[in-house]
């Protein structure tokens, strides 16, 4: 494998890993003793520790390993998490992420950034009983130290191996001396105690002099492995029951080995051989054991099992390895189930699907003028299956939103401890899709409200207190589909907006004219125009007046909308509608004139003929539909298109949100599937137009901006009506 693009799948797992991490500490906050959630945390440090260290990335490792010591102190119960310790791994998270993009960026490290560090590091030392380093203000060690912490519980005078020794029968007989292999053991570290066990002698009567009866109980401090003592007893393993088991600093030493192997296909015994704790011998012991104990008809026992109630192995070292199995089975799952494609390539599919839809177009075209029926089929399926490959192909690019959701938990959590408000975040819709890009680039705008909320919203615990609200307050993300679009809305229980204020701060600015009559939604629409702000004080988080004209103008760049909800003494809803896709869609091909425009399919609600029963004889710009007052607009009017008008006009009903609109066509021509080219830079401030397309016979089709029109066409009614009520007047 080129290690350039192992550094690189590195880089983005690795930043994967911490988005996974902060998650983590978020919920740990909240429950402590979760222990499934502690060791998901652990295995991170630890995995970003190991692979750093395959690419020789000191400053990673090193800094890394210290927190994995106070998450591992927190695994074995040792430390407990609190509000302070979770606040210095959520730091020690952001700090190990500038380190992974430093590294990236090919860059050195920072003076500021190893001040950072090591200012964490002693703030970690501090649960680990480790003095802050001593040194003059301000000093930065050149790279970060590795504490010298003792691995395994360190050395304690008590803590010994314990060996079980039962001696075969034929022992004596086979010309061994039982006290032989007792003075050889002693020449490998210090025998601490023996108990000599004669349970087994028989009555003087019934004993066999040749015969061994001896067993014995050894306490015994060394250094050797347990191979090495094992291979004491060599030559009497066979005949004798031998059973060692190994210090209490040992059996934490097998633990921190088990989690420091690699994420290979192995087998429990595999596991626990490499980490120390068995032999191969015992191994093929157990296998024989297991063998022996499985009749045809049943299925063998689990060798663990076998391992256990023989006493091979310590249970704590057993369940290590069945879970070190696991994550490696759980690994090797994913890893067959997923695949890392760049982003770039996904984008080149979408873009070659799309020409293969215009060139599919085209195609057909010629195969309707041709009349030929096989070929007319032929086209038929041809078309199924590009629009198969459309779909799959726009699916790949589809991600859930709740992953952009998540990332504001730490963003709530940090700034309502700087407000000094009690917040709750509240999500949900997080398994709603939308595609890559327009998540890549919805990040920003949520930044704003969300902090918006925060801050002018949902008000002090005490203000809140004193109007009967819990002293929580609840910021709510919540994300759903609707028409063709995705809505993502982000609301609190605060205190809402002031309209009287928001009223006359604008007319203070010159945006509204005093004594023009604005509906709620159009005052409280004034907080997103640029400079606009009603707070009394600017803060860290807002006041300036920057920030709103930000979020709508990001939004309307993704063909977008926003609009706002507020009660005043309850609470706001900013709601803001997306397009799923900003490449291809199903679309509704309709004629005026000469020219063709592209309606999205999914905002059509129904065609119509317009008729003079159904019009209003007094006001062209509306329709009566079954009861229902319809404000329509005239695309050959509306677009300026030359030409003679035709005797029978139809009316194609859309919807976008709760409102409808009816745009007046001259034919309906189907539906059509519509790659979405964007307009140049000439034409961007085009109102009502979103794009175009190219049709099967080469010609330039317009897709309209259904929002934009309705914008329009309401602005044009409200006109309408404002003078219709001066002439009353």
């Amino acid at each position: 494998m080129n290690l350039d693009d192992a550094l690189q799948t590195f880089f983005v797992e690795s930043r994967e890993l911490l988005d996974s991490m902060e998650d983590a500490l978020l919920r740990i906050e909240q429950s402590p003793d979760d222990t499934d959630t502690i060791n998901a945390i652990f295995r991170v440090a630890h995995t970003i520790k190991g692979s750093a260290g395959l690419f020789g990335l000191d400053d990673i490792v090193s800094f890394t390993h210290v927190a994995e010591s106070v998450l591992d102190k927190v695994r074995n119960g040792e430390l407990r998490v609190n509000a302070d310790m979770a606040a210095a791994l959520l730091a020690s998270g952001d700090h190990i992420r500038a380190l992974v993009d430093a590294v990236a960026s090919g860059s050195e490290l920072s003076q500021a950034l190893r001040q950072q560090g090591a200012e964490l590091i002693n703030r970690l030392n501090a649960w680990l009983g480790i003095e802050a380093a001593k040194g003059e203000e301000g000093s930065v060690p050149a790279e970060y130290e590795l504490p010298h912490t003792a691995q395994g519980g360190g050395e304690v005078e008590t803590d010994l191996w314990h060996i079980s020794l039962r001696f075969g029968r034929d022992v004596l007989r086979n010309g061994m001396d039982p006290l032989s292999f007792i003075r050889y053991l002693s020449t490998m570290g210090d025998i601490e105690q023996v108990f000599t066990l004669l349970n087994q002698i028989p009555p003087a009567g019934e004993m066999d002099p040749e015969s061994c009866y001896l067993g014995f109980e050894i306490s015994f401090k060394s250094n050797a492995s347990k191979a090495d003592i094992e291979n004491v007893f060599e030559f009497v393993r066979e005949d004798s029951v031998i059973r060692i088991l190994p210090p209490r600093s040992k059996i934490d030493e097998y633990l921190h080995v088990i989690a420091d192997l690699p994420m290979t296909d192995m087998r429990v015994g595999e596991i626990l051989i490499r980490c120390g704790t068995l032999t191969e011998a015992e191994l093929a012991n157990a296998l024989r054991l297991q063998q022996e104990a499985t009749s045809d008809k049943e299925a063998p026992r689990p060798i663990g099992e076998v391992l256990l109630d023989a006493q091979m192995v310590q249970p704590t070292v057993m369940e290590a390895a069945l879970e070190k199995q696991k994550q490696i089975k759980e690994q090797k799952s994913n890893e067959a189930r997923l695949i890392r494609v760049d982003a770039d390539k996904l984008d080149q599919l979408i873009n070659l699907v799309g020409e293969l839809i215009i060139a599919g177009a085209g195609v057909s075209l010629i195969a309707r003028r041709a009349g030929d029926a096989e070929l007319l089929e032929s086209m038929t399926t041809m078309s199924r299956l590009v629009e198969e490959v459309r779909d799959n192909a726009l699916n790949l690019r589809m991600v859930q939103i709740g992953a952009t959701f998540n990332r504001f938990q730490r963003v709530v959590r940090d700034v309502s401890k700087e407000l000094g408000k009690d917040i709750d975040l509240v999500i949900s819709g997080a398994e709603t899709e939308l595609d890559k890009t327009v998540v890549e680039k919805i990040g920003d705008p949520l930044t704003h409200l969300v902090r918006n909320s925060m801050d002018h919203g949902i008000e002090a615990v005490d203000v809140r207190l004193a109007r009967g609200k819990p002293a929580k307050g609840t910021l709510h993300l919540n994300a759903y589909h609707d028409a063709g679009s995705i809505v993502i809305e982000v609301s609190d229980d605060g205190g809402g907006l002031n309209r009287e204020k928001i009223l006359r701060k604008a007319i203070e600015r010159g945006l509204v004219e005093e004594g023009v009559a604005l509906s709620d939604k159009e005052i409280y629409n004034l907080i997103f125009e640029p400079g606009f702000s009603t707070a009394d004080a600017i803060s860290n988080l807002s006041g300036r007046g920057v920030g709103m004209d930000v979020v709508r103008r990001n939004i309307t760049a993704l063909r977008g909308t926003v609009d706002l909800d507020s009660v005043e003494g309850q609470g706001s809803t900013v709601r803001i509608r997306l397009p799923l896709t900003l490449a291809i869609i199903d679309g509704f091909l309709v004629g005026v004139g000469d020219a063709a425009y592209v309606i999205p399919l999914d905002m059509v609600v129904e065609c119509i003929e317009l008729g003079t029963s159904n019009q209003d004889s007094s006001d062209k710009h509306y329709i009566n539909l079954r009861g229902e007052v319809l404000p329509y607009c005239r695309l050959r009017e509306h677009f300026e298109v030359e030409g003679s008008t035709v005797r029978r006009e139809n009316v194609v009903v859309v919807r976008y949100g709760d409102q409808k609109v009816g745009l007046v066509v001259d034919r309906l021509m189907g539906e059509f599937q519509t790659v979405i080219k964007p307009l140049g830079k000439v034409f961007q401030r085009l109102q009502g137009i979103g794009g175009f397309t190219i049709l099967g016979n080469g010609a330039v089709a317009l897709i309209l901006d259904v929002p934009g029109l309705m914008k329009q066409v309401m602005g044009n009614e409200d006109r309408q009506m404002g003078n219709t009520s001066l002439l009353q007047a």
